[in-house]
Formats: C-alpha cells, sequence, structure tokens
C-alpha cells in the first residue's frame, strides 16, 4: 500500500485556502493533484480542524480493533463448541446457547455440531435390552 502525500494537518490547510477563496483549478496545480482530488478532500475533510481529523483518527482506529475481536473472536468460540461429546452434553450446550444467548436453534446446534432433530426430540428412556439366545 502506498503512503500517503499529504498528512492531515496538509491537506485541511489546502481547504482552508480554498474556503478563502483560491480557485480550485490553481491550487490544485500548485499542490501536483486533480481537481476531482480536492473535492474528494473537501468531502471527507471539509469544515474540521486539525484536532477534530485526529478525533475521528483515533475513534476509527478503536472501531477497527473492535471488529476485529468480533470477526476473530467467533472462530475461536465455534472451535471451543464442536469439543463437546456426547449427546447430553450437546443438548445442554445448546439449550445454554439458546437461553443465555439468545441464539436459534439452528445456529446453536451448528456451533456444538449436533443435529437439530436430536435437539429437538425427547430423550428416550433408556431400555433394556434383552438378548434373545437361540436354543441349539
Amino acid at each position: 500500500m502506498e503512503c500517503a502525500r499529504f498528512t492531515e494537518e496538509q491537506i485541511i490547510g489546502v481547504l482552508r485556502e480554498h474556503e478563502a477563496g483560491a480557485k480550485t483549478a490553481d491550487l490544485a496545480c500548485k499542490q501536483g493533484v486533480s481537481k476531482g482530488t480536492l473535492y474528494n478532500w473537501k468531502s471527507k475533510y471539509g469544515g474540521m480542524d486539525v484536532f477534530e481529523a485526529k478525533q475521528l483518527e483515533d475513534e476509527n482506529a478503536k472501531l477497527k480493533n473492535l471488529l476485529a475481536e468480533a470477526v476473530l473472536g467467533r472462530p475461536l468460540f465455534a472451535s471451543f463448541c464442536q469439543k463437546i461429546v456426547g449427546p447430553a452434553a450437546k443438548r445442554e450446550g445448546a439449550a445454554h446457547l439458546r437461553a443465555v444467548m439468545g441464539l436459534t436453534e439452528r445456529r446453536a446446534c451448528k456451533l456444538v455440531d449436533a443435529d437439530r432433530t436430536m435437539i429437538r426430540l425427547p430423550v428416550p428412556p433408556r431400555a433394556r435390552h434383552r438378548v434373545a439366545r437361540a436354543n441349539p
């Protein structure tokens, strides 16, 4: 990625010259940029001073960090939930996710790697199976 040729302070200085009455074509020629670039700067930084621009930049950096944490945190959470073994533990995990986090049944089942029918259907009582012995 290329480094910016102009800092925010320089851009705001150019825009102040424009507000003072300098013509766009003259400013563009003087700074070595196109008219379109000046209009883009005006739409982005118009009416701001240097302090506001720095404050906006800091706020954007914080929001980007929060977004990155949220996006990167989900795969870790999903990999943790998929390590639950046993149908009873998966049922409890899905029920907990639905109750506490307000997730849908489909998403909770996907996170704990469980079939939705396993969650929906009641647990059958354990039946003792008699092994029929064949009489020789």
